[in-house]
């Protein structure tokens, strides 16, 4: 029995990158930062952590049309492991595969905020099972 489940909160850092499989598959690229604070003695830390995150499909689409740089999301996912050889040394990074993006609202010009919006996707179905050839 195991369990890979990953539920996070952040800010881009980055606008999004989408690219396209030569299936047509859409995979969007994202970048997040999150903040922890707490206290170390009386002095107050903030300890920043980035992650990668991988979205496919239709979910894709949406983050790349409608995230930019700063917007805050939340994600649910589960963590994904790549591993290649350089060089004849195995390499490897972990990243989040999203099941979901939640939109967080963000104020418009006019001062009002927008109301969030959930984007549902699974990346189960959405992703290819073997390695895929990117249209650059």
């Amino acid at each position: 029995m195991s369990l890979n489940s990953v539920n996070i909160m952040g800010n881009l850092t980055r606008d999004p990158e989408i690219k396209y499989t030569s299936s047509g598959k859409s995979v969007c690229n994202l970048s997040i930062a999150n903040n922890r604070v707490y206290n170390k003695g009386s002095e107050r830390v903030t300890e920043v952590s980035y992650f990668d995150i991988e979205v496919w499909g239709a979910v894709a689409e949406n983050c790349a049309k409608y995230l930019k740089k700063g917007s805050g999301i939340i994600v649910e996912g589960r963590l994904r492991q790549d591993r290649w050889e350089k060089d004849g040394k195995t390499q490897s990074r972990v990243r989040i595969a999203a099941n979901n993006i939640h939109f967080l609202p963000r104020k418009r010009e006019e001062g009002a905020v927008q109301e969030p919006v959930s984007v549902a996707g699974g990346s189960e179905a959405a992703q290819p099972s073997e390695p895929v050839a990117w249209d650059e």
